[in-house]
């Protein structure tokens, strides 16, 4: 019996506002438990809200990125829960009238291009941050991120893996980030997703019992969650046991490598919404929407182009580097300097992004700047070192901040390209090497490049390759004659 799995998303995006939605506290990461609140975010009785302009603004920058319409007229609505994370008991949101509605996102799948629809994109404020101590009889409260302000992406169920959710989810965020409309900061919390999915025989029309998987916060975890759950709802059909299937909300244990259960999942009656009585409606016209146009900045499709263009970049390190606004900023930077743009990218999607993977770090925090990378690329291309010392070295200036010239003198690193030391070496190699000048004399040519292993590990990896192989030929044929 074959199966196919149906994905839509939910992804929750922090605007990039000094303040929040309805009130002046700061939206600032990192602050002390609980420091960015007042009466308004903390929902004390007696207080009025006042929505923050930005956040309309950067709504519908979000909305014309991503294909959507703008609603000229949209509204704020209160969708009633009681959970301690926040504290008015109802989270201020839009329903029926959303600020965007539609929209498509188009993504690479299997080397196609598909386009996966939206359904629409609202705006709503973020809820507290739970901290269960372990062991203890009590939960602990951060009220810092109420009230920050988010912008709720859904999409329609069309997509139909966990690789084309995340291919998805990469391709949000890029738009995200290059049009300034959020930071994005996955670690932090500021891009998040819910995800919905359900299984159903191929063929088969309508959409069967989902599960919502609660606030992955990475790539990776996305990926994990929506395989194991899809796993585990095709074995429940295979076996029959397809009622176990329940409307509700799920989280990835990663412990575990499953999805558990947590709740089950409410429908949007549940919530009760109704306007928010303390909220004018908000009323977009033309003009502010051509201005807010006007201003979004070469966005990832634009970008991709250009990389194509000017810098002859293949399909796939193009889609490496403009993936990550910062990564791709980089780029452009090395090449600024005079460095080759196929060297940089070959630098970029190798060692830089490996070593960013081991020390869990983002591309804008890579250590070696620009010029550093470019120097030492420069240094590579004028012989001094060869390219596998270079990685060396490279990976030494990740690690320490150290320039390339510095770590390559402490370490005697150095290229050797002087052929009156090379001539010796080469010489003593082929005296203790005969058998390998009889193996070409007998038409087996590999044994060429034994003696040529044998010079870079004598001079341990610091011939200059061409130099040593320029005079190892010349040598040769003298022997071979």
């Amino acid at each position: 019996m074959s199966f196919e799995t149906v994905i839509g998303l939910e992804i929750h995006a922090e605007l990039n506002t000094k303040s929040k939605i309805f009130c002046s506290c700061s939206t600032a990461f990192g602050s002390k438990p609980n420091a960015n609140t007042c009466p308004i975010c903390l929902g004390i009785p007696g207080t009025l809200p006042v929505l923050n302009e930005e956040v309309v603004n950067l709504a519908i920058k979000a909305g014309t990125s991503l294909n959507c319409e703008i609603n000229k007229l949209n509204k704020m609505d209160r969708k009633n829960y009681f959970y301690p994370d926040l504290p008015k008991a109802y989270q201020t949101s839009q329903f029926d009238l959303p600020i965007c509605k539609g929209g498509h996102v188009d993504i690479e799948v299997d080397g196609s291009m598909k386009q996966i629809r939206l359904n629409r994109i609202h705006i709503e404020e973020d809820a507290g941050k739970l901290i269960h101590v372990e062991h203890e009889p009590v939960s602990l409260i951060d009220y810092n991120r109420v009230g920050v302000p988010l912008i709720e992406i859904v999409t329609e169920p069309d997509m139909r893996s966990a690789e084309e959710a995340v291919s998805f989810l990469r391709a949000v965020k890029a738009v995200l980030e290059y049009g300034e409309i959020s930071d994005c900061r996955m670690e932090q919390g500021s891009f998040r997703c819910d995800a919905n999915i359900s299984t159903r025989k191929v063929g088969q029309d309508v959409l069967n019992t989902k599960v919502e998987i609660k606030n992955i916060n990475s790539f990776k975890e996305v990926l994990k969650a929506l395989e194991k759950e899809e796993k585990r709802q095709r074995e429940l059909y295979s076996f029959g046991e397809e009622y176990k299937i329940k409307q509700e909300t799920r989280r990835f244990d990663t412990a575990k490598g499953k999805t558990v259960p947590m709740r089950s999942k409410e429908d949007a009656h549940d919530y009760r919404y109704f306007p928010e009585p303390d909220l004018v409606p908000i009323i977009i016209s033309d003009a502010q929407i051509e201005g807010i146009k006007a201003t979004l900045p070469e966005m990832p499709t634009q970008k991709k182009e250009r990389f194509t263009k000017e810098y002859g970049l293949s399909d796939i390190e193009v889609a490496i580097i403009i993936g990550d606004k910062a990564l791709s900023q980089y780029y452009e930077a090395v090449v600024a300097l005079g460095a080759n743009p196929k060297i940089a990218a070959n630098w970029l999607q190798g060692d830089v992004l490996k070593l960013l993977r081991e020390k869990e770090l983002e591309a804008n925090s890579i250590p070696v700047t620009p010029k550093a990378l470019y120097e030492l690329i420069k240094i590579i291309s004028n012989g001094k070192i060869s390219i596998t010392v270079g990685k060396e070295v490279f990976n030494e200036m990740f690690n320490t901040g150290k320039s390339a010239d510095t770590i390559i003198n402490e370490k005697g690193l150095s290229q050797i390209s002087d052929t009156g030391e090379l001539e010796k070496i080469i010489a003593g190699i082929l005296d203790t090497n005969p058998n390998s000048i009889a193996d070409i004399k007998a038409g087996k040519l590999q044994a060429a490049g034994f003696l040529m292993g044998q010079v870079m590990k004598a001079t341990k990896g610091k011939a200059n390759p061409q130099v040593a192989k320029e005079l190892l030929d010349v040598r040769l044929k003298e022997r071979l004659n």
